[in-house]
């Protein structure tokens, strides 16, 4: 709003009833010169003698002593003064001049009622908004955390469901990892037999699916321990006689034996 140059004041003021009085009060000229920047202000503002900073914060009496360059004070005894003699209103907090249309236009003192009703209707209006956005904002980042913890449950539930899925997963085993194992277990387990006896059962153990090769592994180890193979059962036995016996120095028929008892395949 542009602000207004001059303002009107009558020539016989000081001869009016209240500045009379005013002039018998202690610090009488710092009180009459505040009320003239007082209307000055107004005047600059044009805001129909409401003063407001921003069209949104009442001045205060802080406010008007820094800018009319005097004591808090003094700027207090004045404002009491001029409330007093009805020269000022303070309505919602906020410094008025009722008369205002004295110095100005006559029918600004019904504009400026009517923009009061208004700025406090709407003032309020604001305040509800800003309580209700402040409260919103609280409640969406209360609301924000719980639903990030909850996510972050489920993540954790999913990676946990995922990493034993992955650990139950039954991958078959390789010739080569079956051979590695059965020599690190010095067995007797011919490796091929046993990939092509479950390969040919779908890698089964009864109606269920095998869920660790090693430890059929072992299995067939302790099942080869118990009952042990009928053939090299035989060789092993004419391979001990022949080293006992009369026939140790049959070096050519000894070292057929050994040979055939590492062949594989034959468990």
């Amino acid at each position: 709003m542009a602000e207004v140059r001059w303002i009107k004041i009558v020539t016989d003021i000081f001869d009016d009833e209240k500045i009379l009085l005013i002039e018998t009060l202690p610090e009488a000229d710092s009180i009459i010169v505040i009320w003239f920047k007082l209307l000055c202000l107004a005047g600059k503002q044009n805001n129909s003698g409401v003063f407001m900073l921003n069209d949104r914060i009442p001045y205060n009496e802080k406010m008007f002593a820094t800018i009319f360059r005097r004591k808090e004070s003094t700027v207090q005894l004045a404002f009491e003064t001029f409330a007093n003699f009805g020269m000022i209103e303070i309505i919602y907090g906020a410094v008025t001049i009722p008369n205002w249309g004295k110095h100005q236009s006559l029918d600004q003192l019904e504009e400026r009622r009517e923009y009061m009703r208004n700025y406090m209707r709407d003032y309020r209006k604001k305040q509800k908004q800003l309580i209700c956005k402040v409260n919103g904002k609280i409640n969406d980042k209360a609301n924000s955390k719980a639903n990030v913890n909850a996510l972050d449950k489920i993540r954790e539930d999913k990676n946990r469901l995922d990493k034993n899925k992955e650990k139950s997963r039954f991958v078959p085993p390789s010739l080569d990892e079956v051979m590695e194992y059965c020599l690190t277990r010095n067995n007797q387990v011919d490796p091929q037999t046993f990939i092509d006896f479950y390969e040919s059962k779908g890698w089964m153990i009864g109606k269920n699916k095998m869920k660790d090769w090693k430890a059929a592994v072992r299995t067939w180890e302790k099942r080869e321990t118990k009952t042990g193979n009928p053939f090299k059962e035989a060789l092993r036995k004419e391979l001990q006689n022949e080293q006992s016996g009369s026939n140790s120095n049959n070096d050519g028929y000894q070292g057929g034996l050994s040979k055939l008892l590492q062949e594989p395949g034959r468990d």
